[in-house]
């Protein structure tokens, strides 16, 4: 599951990750978001608890949570295979049907414990094969807190036997956007419903009674009954369709007879009842399980199997209206598919993989085997005018998703503790898969900013948590999608492959899933599996990267005959206490050095115990961490930080596009825990202001808008950013324009696109003015031609920013038209919340509560933390509404994410407190750790400002005297 949405783009905007972008594989987009927002304007996903002196953490702010031995289910049965059959009433909004569940007993009992939440559960009965009676129980015990159901039957079944339960159920199709629920979109000015699930984690059992845990996998066979005029769709194709008779269509089990006697059987479609069968699938776990109805179009496309030869059909399902633009997902799907059977060694098992487009979907996307699920913005793009953002972040969610039908589906984890196998692995591999189609966007570079030091950023608190987590119940379950157990689990393995060569890496993954095929695993099975093919001791390398908490820094200190280079745990606070400073990283140090004007990387050396000594040159240019492979910071002395950036400033001839991209970040992430100054990171920033590369520039631009944004309430401070963002910035507008061609690289494209946001944001006054008036253009003739795709978000938001009522409420008309491309309603969202008008604001706040889709409440609260007017008042809209808020997102991921969006910007200690307060009587057990995250990082934010405001005002005055005699841009 993605759910990191990465829905902002290129100007000074925070990227939106969900959920994950990140969220449900959760592309919790990041999405990559799955877009968090970045550094002080991140949403920050995460979950673990720590404690610490100063800080109110978790177990201050809820109940210990239960222990998972009481939170997983007997294993007295076990479920091999389920009959599961629905009745979807879209009219009526509500679903019924019938399971029947094939056990074995693995222990005499005369009580089975299944899961079961928000269901009415009738004729629950219970058949013996050895005993050859069915027992029924007339009074199930519904326990729900823990959403269990017992029953109980006089006679007990004995051991070593079979049984077969079978129990009717009932429900409610909400928008809940989990379990079976409904999801809507307008079309001729009237709004229509169809259906969908989302069971990742723990939601399967709100739409059928099961045995709702990964380990417990199974077969399943899908029956669904609904109107004859719609579509179903579930995991396996379709074997057989038929609109139901009275008289000729008979129930095959006496259990199903309630369900089939209520179908009517008129003559207009609208009015018949269809029963569609699906192929029963190989065994899989509830998660999975996938099944939808509703009135859809789609596209088709098929690929051949590099391995068998045999050709499998793809489509791709959505609304009607907006099915045209999903042709591009569909032409990644049919790309990816063969390279990852190639990769792997394995074939993809199914006999088909839809994907299914949702207007309301919680996380960014879900990888149901053969069904993937997820939000327009996921899949969907403008076919006129994708720009280049848009088709990243489609590539992907698919290439993530299509990974899990292997890390997931084929193969899945044992238990949520080892969430990272699936979600690190898709985050790894869709990133190594998007280097076969589209390798001038130089993945494994973006990495660096998208992935690793986003995982850095969140791993830098005392309420982070391991890769590898105690996950005791379904709270602490849905917490951990986060950047932790996705980026940075990919980050480790990326470290890993880097460090044993690709190629055996991969080896030793396709040996693990082969081993493991169909079946459930934990840690210890993969590293089998790469030090199998490596001759490596993985678990040793490996161990404390995924159990332990945290990541080191690694200091470097000089001397005649070669560096000193010592291991401590990395805090954004500051230097670790010694009780937080215990464990030892066997880190690999990926030492490059220059001989005789040849630059080599030595990926041998390993630093495995405190600190080492290691001989080298120190007069020639040497670097820690070649390539930015390690999952650690590394500390110079300012002299040598400018030496490397000086030479890093020539090209790539000693160091790479990589190393740079790295520089930047770990300098500017050291100053704010106090290891070096600001000033130092400005320095380097300066010094590199001719760098080419898109990459370089956006990691300085993430880092220039981290430092407004956490100073936005000193005003100084940010007007002399500002003036030094447009020094930066503005010339590049100036030398690359506002217009694309088809034949320039996508390096220059981004480049200009970055640039001109950055400048925009910083407030120069030709940037604005040419923004405004190609909008002006657009609300004037309709025709948006003069905005190329990829400035849009920049334009409209510009417009927005430096206009009124009349920009507005055009933003919110294209938000509010149902056919609008997700790239351009996202931008609208964070449009019409920058709107500088009063009026407009208030009327933003209430159309929020009123008019948006629950999806999309984080983009505006997104939108409102990155205008600086409305920080504040979102974070108390937030607390005027909260009741509203936490029964809107009961059970949904995305909660926690609105949740640190709202906070995550404060920096005074005022603030620390009214959150405390505001939050002590609250059950927090749904988002503890992205709280107590939130207020750690309140905590570092302020402690950087007291420390470095002096610091950064002394550089910029020292460099805007520097720059007189040149004429600085100007500013509005």
């Amino acid at each position: 599951m993605l759910g990191r949405l990465r829905a902002c783009a290129a100007s000074g905007l925070p990227r939106i990750r969900s959920q994950s972008n990140t969220h449900v594989s959760r592309i919790l987009f990041s999405t990559r978001i799955n877009q968090l927002l970045r550094s002080s304007s991140r949403i920050l996903s995460t979950r673990y608890c720590s404690t610490t002196s100063g800080v109110i953490m978790s177990t201050d702010l809820t109940n210990k949570p239960t222990d998972s031995g009481d939170f997983r289910l007997p294993l007295d049965v076990k479920p091999t295979h389920y009959d599961v059959t629905i009745k979807t009433d879209l009219e009526n909004s509500i679903f019924e049907g019938v399971v029947k569940i094939d056990l074995d007993v693995k222990k005499e009992t005369s009580t089975i414990v299944f899961n079961s939440a928000d269901l009415k559960l009738n004729n629950a009965s219970l058949y013996s094969n050895e005993l050859k009676i069915k027992q029924i129980d007339h009074s199930p015990s519904l326990d729900d807190k823990a959403e269990r159901c017992a029953l109980s039957f006089s006679k007990p079944v004995p051991a070593g036997s079979k049984a077969t339960l079978s129990i009717g159920f009932s429900g409610e199709l909400t928008a809940a956007m989990m379990g079976y629920y409904k999801s809507s979109f307008e079309h001729d000015g009237t709004k229509k419903y169809y259906t969908l699930t989302q069971f990742e984690p723990t939601a399967a059992r709100r739409a059928f009674p099961c045995w709702d845990e990964p380990l417990l996998k199974a077969t399943f066979a899908v029956t669904m009954i609904s109107r004859a005029d719609t579509v179903n769709l579930s995991n396996m194709p379709i074997t057989s369709e038929e609109i139901y008779e009275s008289h000729t269509t008979k129930a095959e089990d006496p259990s199903l007879e309630a369900l089939f006697s209520a179908l009517t059987t008129q003559d207009s479609p609208e009015a018949q009842w269809k029963i569609s069968k699906f192929q029963t699938t190989p065994p899989m776990s509830t998660y999975l399980v996938a099944y939808a109805n509703g009135r859809f179009a789609y596209l088709e496309s098929s690929y051949k199997s590099p391995l068998s030869g045999k050709t499998r059909p793809l489509r791709i399902y959505s609304t009607p209206d907006v099915i045209h633009q999903a042709q591009y997902a569909l032409d990644i799907k049919a790309k990816v598919l063969p390279i990852y059977e190639e990769i792997f060694d394995i074939e993809y098992p199914l006999p088909k993989l839809d994907t299914l487009v949702a207007h309301d979907f919680d996380a960014g996307a879900m990888e149901n085997w053969g069904l993937i699920t997820g939000r327009t913005s996921a899949f969907l793009l403008d076919p006129k005018k994708a720009d280049v953002f848009a088709k990243k972040r489609v590539t992907v969610f698919q290439s993530h998703e299509i990974a899990h039908m292997w890390f997931g589906d084929i193969t899945t984890m044992e238990w949520w503790d080892y969430l990272y196998l699936n979600e690190g692995f898709a985050t790894l591999m869709g990133e190594v898969i998007v280097v076969g189609v589209y390798p001038e966007w130089k993945v494994d570079s973006s990495f660096i900013s998208e992935h690793l030091n986003d995982a850095l950023d969140l791993d830098a608190k005392l309420s982070s948590h391991p890769i590898e987590v105690h996950c005791p119940d379904a709270n602490q379950i849905n917490q951990i999608f986060d950047s932790l157990s996705y980026a940075k689990a990919g980050s480790v393995l990326r470290m890993l492959s880097n460090f044993v060569g690709q190629e055996r890496f991969l080896k030793g993954v396709s040996i693990y899933l082969k081993k493991h095929l169909y079946g459930n695993t934990v840690t210890k099975d993969l590293w089998q599996g790469i030090s199998e093919s490596t001759g490596v001791d993985v678990p040793r390398i490996m161990d404390n990267w995924i159990s332990k908490i945290g990541f080191p820094v690694l200091t470097v200190t000089e001397s005649e005959n070669g560096i000193h280079v010592r291991q401590d745990r990395f805090l954004e606070s500051g230097p670790a206490e010694d009780k937080d400073n215990e464990t030892i990283w066997t880190v690999p140090l990926a030492l490059l050095t220059v001989t005789n004007d040849k630059v080599n990387i030595d990926k041998s050396v390993i630093l495995d115990s405190r600190e080492k000594t290691l001989a080298i040159d120190t007069s020639k240019p040497f670097k820690l961490n070649a390539g930015t492979y390690g999952v650690y910071r590394v500390l110079y002395s300012d002299e040598r930080f400018a030496a490397i950036a000086k030479e890093a400033a020539k090209g790539d001839a000693v160091f790479s596009l990589n190393d740079r991209i790295g520089l930047v970040h770990d300098i500017m992430t050291l100053s704010k825990a106090g290891f070096c100054k600001v000033s130092s990171a400005l320095t380097i920033v300066d010094i590199l202001h001719d760098e080419k590369e898109f990459l370089v520039w956006d990691s300085i631009a993430q880092n220039i808008t981290t430092l407004v944004s956490t100073w936005w309430e000193h005003e100084v401070a940010v007007s002399d950013l500002n003036a030094f963002r447009r020094a930066l910035f503005t010339p590049i507008v100036k030398r690359l324009g506002y217009e694309y061609s088809p034949s320039e690289s996508v390096d220059i494209s981004q480049l200009r696109t970055r640039a001109v946001g950055q400048a925009a944001v910083a407030g120069d006054i030709a940037v604005v003015e040419e923004l405004k008036t190609r909008f002006a253009d657009y609300m004037r003739t309709q025709d948006d031609s003069g905005i190329p795709g990829d400035l849009f978000r920049t334009t409209i938001l510009t417009a927005v920013k430096h206009g009124g009522r009349e920009e507005y409420e055009f933003a919110k008309a294209l938000y509010e038209n149902p056919t609008t491309p997700p790239s351009k309603s996202i931008s609208a969202v964070m449009a019409m919340c920058a709107s500088q008008d009063e009026a407009c604001i208030k009327d933003t706040f209430t159309f929020i509560l009123s008019k948006a889709r629950s999806q999309d409440i984080i983009y505006f609260i997104s939108g409102f933390q990155t205008n600086f007017r409305t920080r504040r008042r979102c974070a108390q809209f937030f607390q005027d509404n909260y009741t509203e808020l936490a029964k809107r997102f009961e059970g949904n991921f995305s909660f926690k994410d609105i949740v640190s969006t709202s906070f995550g910007n404060l920096t005074k200690e005022e603030d620390y407190q009214k959150i405390v307060d505001f939050f002590k009587d609250k059950d927090t057990s749904r988002y503890n750790l992205a709280l107590s995250q939130t207020l750690e990082s309140l905590r570092a934010s302020r402690a950087w400002i007291e420390r470095s405001t002096s610091d950064i005002a002394e550089w910029l005055n020292e460099w805007k005297k520097r720059s007189l005699g040149s004429s600085p841009p100007r500013r509005r």
